[in-house]
């Protein structure tokens, strides 16, 4: 049966290769930094299920007192400028086809591969059949880029030797959040969100709540990256215990509503790398907060028209 550990296979193998190419540019001024930190994040995806905790442990500490010393990033490239542009002008609009195959294949392969059985048994773990589809969509949008463009067969982790490079440690990011916000939830940390609340806020009426239910699911998200992590945090401390329960909020628009305040975090902080250090890096922006800085209003605006709609029909 496929499970998960492919797809782990895939970014170690992708990981180890971005550390490989590392290793051999001079260009990069902290290129055995770089490589170490690379390096070790290939073997997390490798080995670390089949290690223990401990050694996992030991593992990302090493790659956080390397990013904290400092990564560098090269300045070889596949190919000129001049002759990016002319493959850009002759391909067109026909670029995004290999971008679009990911998430037309990962919805196609989520609907497919959950049936899929041979003898009786699954042939993809039924639990993660989702991220297993998009590993796989993954892998044909680099095919059909290569078929298309017809690019040095070097080009693929060259190329994601730069963009990672230029993310830097924040390209860790998504994954580190997203186990922190399991681990949060895990730990209790939503009751412990709620008695905070109860105790020093003034939460003795139903807008009042909602205030703080929305505008904590937007500074726990600035501060996790991540709505989805910032989301059971938020929720089983103030969102149901209070809004829902106490003052009797409708469950699906409260909830529904908070995901959208969270998202309005996720507009202004650096943590959610994905959305805004990422684009920058693509980009090539001077600004490597330039996406926040014209992002910050419109998601204050949002933010407060979600406290109004959850305020308004919640408790109808």
């Amino acid at each position: 049966m496929i499970t998960l550990e492919a797809v782990y296979l895939l970014m170690g193998g992708l990981t180890g290769g971005i550390a490989l190419v590392n290793a051999r540019d001079d260009s990069n001024p902290r290129r055995w930094r770089t490589t170490l930190f690379w390096g070790t994040y290939a073997l997390l995806f490798l080995v670390g299920s089949h290690v223990g905790d401990l050694a996992n442990g030991i593992l990302v500490l090493i790659m956080v007192a390397t990013a904290a010393a400092g990564l560098g990033q090269g300045t070889r490239q596949t190919s000129a400028v001049a002759a990016r542009m002319a493959s850009a002008a002759r391909h067109g609009n026909r670029l995004f086809v290999p971008v679009l195959v990911v998430p037309f294949a990962t919805f196609a392969g989520t609907l497919l591969l959950k049936d899929w059985q041979v003898g009786g048994m699954p042939v993809v773990d039924p639990k993660q059949v989702t991220q297993i589809a998009l590993g796989s969509a993954t892998v044909l949008g680099l095919l059909v880029a290569m078929i298309m463009l017809r690019p040095p067969g070097s080009a693929p982790i060259v190329e994601a030797r730069r963009l990672m490079d230029s993310v830097g440690w924040a390209a860790v990011l998504p994954q580190s959040l997203a186990a922190l916000g399991a681990l949060f939830a895990t730990a209790g940390v939503g009751k412990v969100v709620s008695t905070l609340a109860t105790t020093y806020l003034p939460l003795g009426s139903p807008v009042a709540a909602v205030v703080a239910y929305a505008l904590g699911m937007a500074l726990f998200t600035m501060i996790m990256g991540n709505a989805f992590a910032a989301f059971p945090v938020m929720t089983a401390g103030i969102g149901l215990p209070l809004v829902v329960q106490q003052f009797g909020g409708d469950v699906v628009i409260v909830t529904a509503v908070g995901m959208l305040s969270g998202f309005c975090g996720t507009l202004m902080t650096p943590m959610a790398a994905n959305y805004n250090i990422v684009p920058a890096a693509l980009l090539e922006l001077r600004d490597r907060y330039g996406v926040i800085r014209a992002q910050w209003p419109t998601a204050l605006i949002l933010l407060v028209a979600n406290i109004v709609l959850m305020a308004a029909f919640a408790f109808r």
